[in-house]
């Protein structure tokens, strides 16, 4: 957390596949979250969002937090937030930022994304295996790239056209369009 006392704002994120996706898609829009006072900062883990609040928030460094989770640890970021006195500046993915990725994307997208990273080949072998065969695509997708969530999270965010971004993260992008203008103001 070092280096970070200098900004106005940190978006807290549970891991590298969120600030991956997060920072690809702010470079998008031509956003550089450190020149506009904002750092996107990957925890290890919902569960250390505690912590995090504690250091960066306002009984720690003052910085404006801002939030991204999936659904199943909401609890963890609504709990730090509130014990801290903040509002509820986190938003949260519907199942996790995978899955509003593939949705955002559709099947068809990811699986061109897959190809694009030369990994078309390990994808069928992977779906023929016996414990994907007659799973949902999507259900393939998602865990055919759980081994490798920031490349592919990265690679997907890459991919989306800006109105098809997922609400969770065009929230987080706006937060952080916001601290463009506090930092401009």
């Amino acid at each position: 957390m070092e280096g970070l006392e200098d900004l106005g704002t940190a978006i807290l994120v549970e891991g590298e596949s969120d600030r991956a996706a997060l920072l690809a898609l702010a470079r998008g829009r031509g956003l550089d979250p450190r020149a506009l006072g904002a750092a996107i900062v990957p925890m290890g883990g919902a569960t250390n969002v505690g912590h995090f609040v504690a250091r960066l928030g306002p009984r720690g460094t003052g910085l404006r937090l801002v939030g991204l989770c999936d659904a199943a640890e909401e609890r963890h970021f609504a709990r730090a937030f509130a014990g801290a006195g903040l509002g509820r500046d986190f938003h949260v993915c519907v199942d996790d930022l995978e899955d509003e990725l593939i949705r955002a994307l559709g099947v068809a997208g990811v699986e061109r994304v897959i190809a694009e990273q030369g990994r078309e080949r390990s994808l069928r072998i992977y779906r023929r295996q016996p414990a994907h065969r007659g799973r949902p695509a999507d259900r393939q997708l998602h865990g055919f790239m759980s081994n490798h969530k920031e490349r592919y999270a990265r690679a997907m965010a890459q991919a989306l056209a800006p109105e098809r971004v997922p609400e969770p993260l065009a929230a987080v992008l706006a937060a952080l369009e916001a601290a463009a203008g506090e930092a401009s103001a």
